[in-house]
């Protein structure tokens, strides 16, 4: 089959197209700019900091106190890192710590301790069903094992997980099932199988393309923005099981601009660049199925044992996903790119667990960057111009964005998005009225609700 050519003008997928669902802080302004945190105590006060300044923080101190760190997380009450430190004999591991401005934990076990924890676990019980992530603000290992493992599987994991010794790790059931979050019908299409797009990128050779879960290349190489249309895109790299779940597909058009922003329905957000993951920070989750839900960072270094083989180096959320949100981006209110969503167990009704592939590892793997084509960002004719993002032909319809009309893009439309025949009802994502535009049509996402 021949791939469709994508005119220039036509903007690329932009993530999801869904309505704002239990997320609208997403909308509101907050004060929480960087400051110095300073007072009498200048050295020894926790600086207030926004959560992107506080995992470059983390960062630092986990290669100044070696082997003293026992992880960091965020708090977001207080604004302040809080560092995890194994004082030993030498207590001026604390005094470095506060005097680069977090708020110093004294805890029992390292981080290196913990990533032994988890070695363990993966050679004695990689057992499908489990996962197992470090919880900075347990200072443990959580292990969680889903609906399935009982019997002697549950006693296999019970007992390493005691044999760990006392302290190191929290063992909890699921009532869910650990899967990936692929689904079909909807979004971006390959064979009979429909994911969600996470971020727009450039290849290393310059082209522009897009990154989605690697999992989701499993239902074939050619992807369509409807479901049976003409390809679009084709996927250059893949990695799934193994060492993260990612992939980079490449749009077959080199003229094809792709904006460096994510379709939350109701507006855009622009993305600025890509971060590690904070435990305890905020973050937003874009899908295909269910569109935009919000959350907190619960775990980091997660290794997920799904039915498919184990996935390393994830990052664990309370974030919601359904099937066909696979891909989806995952990212901060300020427009930090962080995750690509793997999978997990649960549905944005009863709530779970859902991992996430940090998007600053794929990048590396891939060798991509943030960004697509002159459409990077959100100038000239991406993101808001006529011809790219939201104009008569890409991203929007009538009423959604500034375009003028439903164009020929991705992620809305009667057969693509979640129309009435497919992932959703006629009001998520798009109804009748959406033509094939990035995003939404006339009905789609936030059209008349908010």
């Amino acid at each position: 089959m021949s791939h469709k050519r994508i005119p220039k003008r036509k903007a690329a997928i932009a993530a999801g197209s869904v309505v704002a669902l239990g997320a609208a802080a997403l909308l509101l302004p907050h004060a929480n700019a960087s400051q110095d945190g300073s007072s009498g105590d200048a050295a020894a006060a926790p600086k207030t900091l926004k959560a992107g300044d506080a995992s470059d923080l983390a960062a630092q101190l986990s290669g100044l106190l070696g082997e003293a760190f026992g992880g960091s997380y965020y708090d977001g009450d207080n604004q302040q890192l809080v560092v995890n430190v194994v004082p030993g004999d030498n207590n001026n591991v604390i005094v470095q710590a506060k005097a680069a401005g977090a708020k110093v934990r004294e805890v029992d076990n390292s981080w290196s301790e913990l990533k032994d924890g988890a070695s363990t676990l993966k050679s004695e019980a990689t057992i499908a069903g489990t996962s197992w992530s470090i919880d900075p603000r347990t200072n443990k290992l959580l292990v969680t094992a889903d609906s399935t493992v009982t019997g002697a599987k549950w006693d296999k994991l019970e007992s390493t997980v005691r044999g760990l010794g006392s302290g190191m790790a929290t063992l909890k059931k699921s009532s869910g099932t650990f899967k990936p979050f692929v689904s079909g019908g909807d979004a971006i299409f390959a064979g009979g199988s429909r994911c969600s797009l996470g971020f727009n990128v450039t290849a290393g050779d310059g082209s522009p393309a897009f990154l989605t879960a690697g999992h989701c290349t499993l239902g074939g190489n050619e992807w369509s923005d409807t479901q049976g249309g003409q390809p679009i895109a084709t996927v250059d790299q893949s990695t799934f099981p193994g060492n993260g779940d990612f992939a980079l597909v490449k749009y077959d058009d080199p003229a094809t601009q792709a904006p460096s922003e994510v379709n939350t329905g109701n507006q855009t957000v622009q993305i600025s660049g890509a971060a590690e993951a904070t435990v305890g920070q905020q973050v937003f989750r874009m899908g295909s199925t269910t569109g935009l839900n919000n959350g907190q960072v619960l775990g980091l270094d997660a290794t997920v044992n799904y039915p498919e083989g184990t996935v390393t180096g994830l990052i664990q959320t309370d974030v919601c996903a359904e099937p066909g949100d696979s891909g989806g981006s995952l990212f901060t209110q300020d427009g930090l790119a962080i995750g690509l969503t793997s999978g997990g167990s649960g549905d944005c009704t009863v709530g779970g667990e859902t991992f996430f592939q940090p998007v600053t590892t794929a990048l590396e793997a891939v060798g991509a960057t943030l960004g697509a084509g002159d459409g990077a960002g959100a100038g000239g004719q991406a993101g808001a111009g006529e011809e790219a993002g939201a104009g008569q032909e890409a991203g929007a319809g009538e009423q959604d964005g500034p375009g003028n009309g439903a164009g020929q893009g991705v992620g809305a439309g009667q057969e693509a998005g979640a129309g009435q025949d497919a992932g959703a009802g006629g009001q998520r994502g798009a109804g009748n009225g959406a033509g094939r535009g990035v995003g939404a049509g006339q009905e789609a996402g936030d059209h008349s609700e908010l």
